[in-house]
């Protein structure tokens, strides 16, 4: 398959952006991600653990009385957003598999590094009630001041892990 050369990030931003505005013209809400592993935490924790996830104050909630978060439009615009990248990249010839990271790291230490970000990114999404597409995207398209401090926020501690971590990808 050819490779063709990926998007013009200001083209793709521009694209970004007037998929964010249909998006709120649409359904009167921004993008999201952070809420689709929640609901697929609870729907499973209900399957293991029945009566504690009823009784626990964050999860009971989204499950109670038979409900199904997984048919929230969060989870099917997270599906759609791993379809449409994985036809992308293959469309593109650019879909491989891999292990990013710092070379002089072995792929054991690469996996867990990246791990461990997932889930400090994770836990960073649910405590500010939004991760990076939610609140920061839609969050400052609509000039919340939530969504502005949470991007401060968000790159100044990028910065501070990139320092420290410098090292590591020489």
């Amino acid at each position: 398959m050819r490779v063709r050369p990926i998007w013009n990030a200001h083209f793709t931003g521009v694209i970004l952006g007037l998929v964010l505005l249909l998006t709120f013209l649409m359904t009167g809400h921004g993008l999201g991600a952070s809420g689709a592993p929640t609901a697929v935490a609870a729907v499973t924790a209900k399957a293991v653990a029945p009566a504690a996830t009823a009784s626990n104050e964050y999860l009971g909630g989204m499950v109670a009385d038979g409900a199904n978060p997984l048919t929230n439009w969060i989870s099917w615009e997270v599906l759609g957003v791993l379809l449409g990248a994985l036809i992308a990249a293959f469309a593109s010839g650019h879909f491989r598999l891999r292990i990013d990271g710092p070379d002089r790291l072995g792929s054991p230490a690469r996996l867990g590094m990246a791990l461990l970000a997932g889930i400090i990114s994770g836990v960073g999404a649910r405590i500010s009630l939004g991760c990076t597409s939610g609140l920061g995207l839609s969050g400052a398209a609509v000039l919340a001041t939530a969504g502005f401090v949470f991007l401060i926020g968000f790159f100044a501690v990028g910065a501070v892990f990139g320092l420290l971590t410098k090292g590591w990808w020489k």
